[in-house]
């Protein structure tokens, strides 16, 4: 996996465990480069939040409905990224096409964006809902637990 991506990943986690949300972001960046990539991040992130809800000492039924949220997220991703060698096709042919067609590269550009879109609302709403089921309290743990558990880029 590429290092950019696991920046990626980790700043979404993060971001996500500071808010008090509990949710993985971006889970499954790799999947376009292996569905066993895709399940390795599933795990790390998923016991990551895990780590921090554990820190946080929340109830059988708050830590269900962070996993829902957070399988809404993986369910998005997993979505958006379907069509992923679809989408590269469609951007080698206009690559190798003798003059790039702008309509079809500005298409391409809006499909990926839509995408981005979809999962930026997925994570958007896994935030609030966590935010939500957790007490003050809670989410100042789990804000806790992410300040002190960050590494490499973060520091």
């Amino acid at each position: 996996m590429e290092r950019r991506t696991m920046i990626g990943l980790a700043a979404g986690i993060a971001a996500s465990l500071a808010a008090g949300a509990g949710v993985a972001v971006g889970a499954n960046a790799a999947h376009a480069h292996g569905g066993w990539r895709a399940g390795i991040m599933r795990r790390v992130v998923s016991a990551t939040i895990d780590d921090a809800l554990d820190a946080a000492q929340v109830t059988a039924e708050q830590r269900r409905a962070i996993y829902a949220a957070r399988d809404r997220v993986f369910a998005t991703v997993d979505e958006v990224r379907a069509d992923r060698q679809a989408h590269l096709e469609e951007g080698l042919a206009l690559f190798e096409a003798d003059q790039v067609d702008p309509a079809r590269l500005e298409a391409l550009h809006q499909q990926a964006e839509a995408g981005r879109q979809r999962i930026r609302e997925a994570i958007h709403q896994a935030l609030v809902e966590a935010h939500d089921v957790l007490t003050t309290a809670q989410r100042k743990a789990v804000a806790d637990y992410v300040r002190s558990h960050r590494t490499g880029h973060f520091n």
